[in-house]
């Protein structure tokens, strides 16, 4: 494993390491019954996910690319005692259990190994499986034996939503969705706890105000666009200008209200960049956008300026004359069809390469045709939770870009 330094500072310099997440167990939870609740829109076929994701991190490691699996650092940060109380803490809610059934599964959690704490922790736990009882229970009773004691995380698989980087500072997500609000607690874990990350300082907490990673893209460095919908909120996203303002990380950051639907959950649903000096963008999005610009006005205090036209704020902000955009789709069905199916969500690996899913021929073609090189993977089964390349990855480092 590389002891790089994570640092992160632009959405497009060339990619050195990032944390993904590999289909597991939780994906075998989902059913006709919880996959609404769970926020996938269909119950995916695993293996097959699991091919597609393999071929993903394949596809990124050709490219240089050190792939952080997060069950694997999950696992080795369990090992430290502080990690695993903190774990077993985690994974039991007394308020759904009760006091005395949460204290027989936190017993039991406190003497299972790093392995098998990081499974559950992952995957959930059914009735069913919690150890035998002593004594009456009306909890245990009263519950189908295959309902969750503990809730799965299918939604590990978008690592980019939990945490994301911004330059030498990690920002713990606050989930606004309840199917998601645990996953936070697996990456404090691992931020405090993996020997990688030891030295890492926070740019946002988990328990402060929604935001969410997919909806912060980091433009150039010192100029972020945060999202505000369905998952970001207005405090959330100027909460975290304050303290990226506050910790010296940022000078401008964008905020850009998008529709509250779940087609555009994100804004990196609507809008990724390519290049240093271009996106890929969905086509309704690119009049309709807007940006309030808030930037430091000493002593702490804010200035908020705006709405104003999306594009012409960013390029503004990132100091370009313009920001170049490459359409989703040829016509409008096409372009809403290719949204929908992720193909504004690339992932950059380098100024002009990204990856992307092979299914979105004609965004796919529109950027091969301005200059970008598209890597494109497989996501039939990975796409049933509404997420491409990019939210399926976190970067941890990244180089500048040389200009």
């Amino acid at each position: 494993m590389t002891t790089e330094t994570p640092r992160v500072d632009s959405e497009v310099g060339p990619l050195r390491a990032v944390l993904l997440h590999r289909p597991g167990n939780e994906l075998t939870r989902l059913t006709p019954r919880n996959n609404d609740k769970l926020l996938f829109d269909s119950i995916p076929w695993v293996g097959r996910a699991q091919e597609e994701h393999d071929a993903f991190a394949g596809v990124l490691r050709g490219r240089g690319v050190e792939v952080l699996l997060l069950a694997d650092v999950l696992r080795e940060a369990l090992a430290d005692p502080r990690a695993h109380a903190a774990g077993v803490h985690a994974a039991v809610d007394d308020r759904r259990l009760g006091e005395d059934l949460g204290d027989a599964l936190r017993s039991h959690l406190s003497d299972v190994d790093a392995t098998t704490l990081a499974e559950v922790l992952m995957a959930g736990l059914t009735f069913e499986e919690l150890p035998a009882a002593e004594g009456a229970s009306l909890v245990r009773k009263i519950h189908h034996p295959h309902d969750f004691a503990v809730d799965p995380l299918p939604n590990l698989l978008f690592t980019r939503d939990s945490s994301v980087w911004i330059a030498d500072r990690v920002a713990i997500s606050s989930l606004a969705m309840p199917a998601r609000r645990r996953e936070t607690a697996l990456l404090d874990l691992v931020y405090a706890y993996h020997p990688r990350f030891a030295h890492a300082s926070r740019a946002y907490g988990a328990h402060s105000a929604p935001v969410e990673g997919g909806d912060v893209l980091l433009l150039a460095p010192g100029v972020l666009a945060v999202g505000i919908g369905e998952r970001t909120t207005a405090a959330g996203a100027e909460s975290l200008a304050r303290s990226l303002f506050a910790d010296d990380i940022a000078h401008t950051v964008l905020a850009v209200p998008i529709a509250q639907a779940r087609a555009t959950m994100h804004l990196d649903t609507v809008c990724t960049m390519v290049a240093p000096d271009a996106v890929v963008m969905y086509p309704l999005a690119r009049d309709e956008l807007v940006a309030f610009t808030l930037r430091p006005d000493g002593d702490g205090s804010l200035r908020v300026d705006g709405p104003q036209p999306f594009l012409h704020a960013a390029a503004e902000a990132m100091g370009i004359e313009k920001l170049r955009v490459i359409d989703t789709g040829l016509d409008p069905v096409t372009a809403e069809r290719e949204q929908w199916d992720d193909g504004n969500n690339t992932l950059a690996l380098a100024p002009g390469v990204v990856v992307g899913y092979e299914r979105n021929v004609e965004t796919n073609a529109r950027l091969a045709d301005a200059g970008i090189e598209v890597l494109a993977i497989a996501g039939s089964e990975l796409g049933s939770g509404r997420g491409g390349p990019r939210c399926m990855s976190c970067p941890v480092v990244r180089d500048p870009i040389v200009n």
